[in-house]
Parts: C-alpha cells; sequence; structure tokens
C-alpha cells in the first residue's frame, strides 16, 4: 500500500501543477477580455438603463426605440443587408475555395494571393473605390451611357444594392478562408470513388463536397453576417444618408445628438441580434452532428 500512496502522490501533484501552469498562460488573455470587452459591455448595458436627461434608472431609451417607427426597420434593413451580403460571400467565396483547398503550384499561390489583396487596402479606400464605379456618373454608368444602352444614370448607389457590394468585397475574403479551411478537411478519395462509381463532377459537388462542407458553409454564413451587420463605413458611404442601419443609427445618436443612452440600446439590440445568429449557428451544427452520429451507429 506504500508502494501505491508514493506513485499516486507525485502524478496528482503534476495533475496539478499541470492545470496551475494552465491557468497562469489563460490569465492574460481572460483578463483582457474582461478589461476590453466584459467591462465596457456592462457599462453600455448599465447605461442603456439610464434616463438621457437625469441619469437616473430608466426604460424610456427602451420604450423610444420600440416605438419611435425609425428603430425597428433599421433593424429589419440591417437584417436584410447582411443576409444578402452572408448569402453572396458564401456562393461567391465557394468557387474559390475549393479550387485553392485542391489546387497545387504556383497558380494556386497567385489566386490565394488575390482573394486576399482586398484586404491589403483600408476598408475606407476599397469603399471609396466601389463609390467612384457605382455613383451616377462613375464608371458603369458612363461607359453605358457612352454605348447607348442607357438614356440617364441607373441607380447604382445611394442604395441596399451598393452597400451590399461593397460589404461583399470587404467580407469575401473571410469567407473563402472559411470555406477553403472546411474544404480541405475533405478527403479527395472521397470524391474519386464516386467518380469510379459512375457519377459525374456536378453529382459529386452536390451529393459529396457540399454536403461535407456545410461547417464551413455555416461559419462562412455567420462570419459574413456579424461583419456585415457591425460594418459602419461602407453603409454610410455607399448607402447615403437615408440608408440607415443600425451602426449608423448608433454614430448619428452619439455625434450628432450626443445621446448615448439610446445609442447603447441599439448597440445592445445589434449585440443580441449577433449572438442570437451565432447560437442558432452553431445548434444547426451540432444537431447536423448529432444526426450524422446517429445515422453512423445505426448504419453499425
Amino acid at each position: 500500500m506504500a508502494n501505491t500512496v508514493s506513485l499516486v502522490l507525485p502524478a496528482t501533484r503534476l495533475q496539478a501543477a499541470g492545470q496551475a501552469h494552465l491557468y497562469v498562460a489563460l490569465s492574460p488573455s481572460v483578463l483582457m477580455l474582461l478589461v476590453f470587452f466584459a467591462l465596457p459591455m456592462g457599462m453600455m448595458i448599465g447605461l442603456s438603463f439610464s434616463d438621457p436627461a437625469s441619469g437616473l434608472p430608466s426604460l424610456a431609451s427602451y420604450h423610444r426605440f420600440f416605438t419611435d417607427g425609425l428603430s425597428l426597420p433599421g433593424i429589419m434593413r440591417t437584417v436584410s443587408m447582411s443576409l444578402c451580403v452572408a448569402i453572396a460571400v458564401t456562393v461567391l467565396g465557394y468557387p474559390v475555395a475549393y479550387y485553392l483547398a485542391r489546387a497545387r503550384g504556383r497558380t494556386r499561390a497567385i489566386v490565394f494571393a488575390l482573394a486576399l489583396a482586398p484586404e491589403l487596402a483600408g476598408v475606407v479606400l476599397r469603399t471609396y473605390g466601389w463609390l467612384i464605379i457605382l455613383e451616377d456618373r462613375g464608371f458603369i454608368n458612363d461607359a453605358l451611357l457612352h454605348l447607348g444602352l442607357i438614356s440617364s444614370p441607373l441607380p447604382l448607389s445611394k442604395n441596399m444594392f451598393a452597400v451590399v457590394v461593397g460589404l461583399t468585397h470587404v467580407v469575401l475574403p473571410f469567407g473563402i478562408l472559411s470555406l477553403m479551411t472546411s474544404i480541405q478537411g475533405i478527403d479527395p478519395n472521397l470524391e474519386r470513388a464516386a467518380q469510379v462509381l459512375g457519377a459525374n463532377r456536378a453529382s459529386v459537388m452536390r451529393h459529396v463536397v457540399l454536403p461535407l462542407s456545410v461547417p464551413g458553409i455555416v461559419s462562412s454564413l455567420m462570419i459574413s453576417f456579424t461583419m456585415a451587420a457591425s460594418a459602419y463605413a461602407t453603409p454610410a458611404l455607399l448607402g447615403g444618408a437615408g440608408f440607415k442601419v443600425l451602426a449608423t443609427m448608433i454614430a448619428e445618436q452619439v455625434l450628432f445628438y450626443v445621446n448615448w443612452s439610446f445609442a447603447a440600446v441599439m448597440a445592445n439590440v445589434l449585440f443580441l441580434m449577433m449572438l442570437v445568429v451565432s447560437y442558432l449557428g452553431i445548434r444547426f451544427e451540432a444537431r447536423r452532428r448529432i444526426r450524422l452520429i446517429g445515422r453512423g451507429g445505426h448504419g453499425s
């Protein structure tokens, strides 16, 4: 028994020491999250429950948010814009991500560099580039007018279309990276086996690659949605003064009306919306994994 005790005690001490080292390694990140995320979020939540004039606890800002007739349309506009961007990024990024996941050599490196090239320029610079292309006297309208295809400029800027185009350009590299990581995890031998059994390329993509890359698709949708919903510069520049989403409305309340309480309410709603979208995406993927494990267990 003495030998048993002497063997167990060092193992326990080693385990405790390992946990202590783990806590020490995590403490800087946890401290940073507490100071720069949890604390400001707590202050913002508390600020949203205060009266703008007196500073006393009040629900006036929340009552105004749900009754002023402008905030709820702003939510719907933010959701619709973010959904369009998420779908566009995922659809446009999937072919590029598949090529990058399967290709080799110098061509892959060139395509990869071109896919990430937009991130080398700032968001404002890219947005102004699209403004020059899409405005009434921009490149597209001038070209169409010069060719005689239209008689008046097309409404390509100061609307939802322009914002979706600009944000898709901004977010696309992140969607490509998310999809590429997921596709790289799919064994290429599965595609070859399907082709050997008689499936054409379209069938292989539909029945093999797409189902197995669902985690990457969900991740791309979530990342694109949250980045688009929180974007400010692109909607403000390409959408114009009449296109109001939550991010631009928050800035307006802070910079022009100096109503921090009402701005905090909008920020809380925006943050809650992102949490809901992230939760739904995580739950969808978790349930999908459970179904796949259940089918595997049933089949075995």
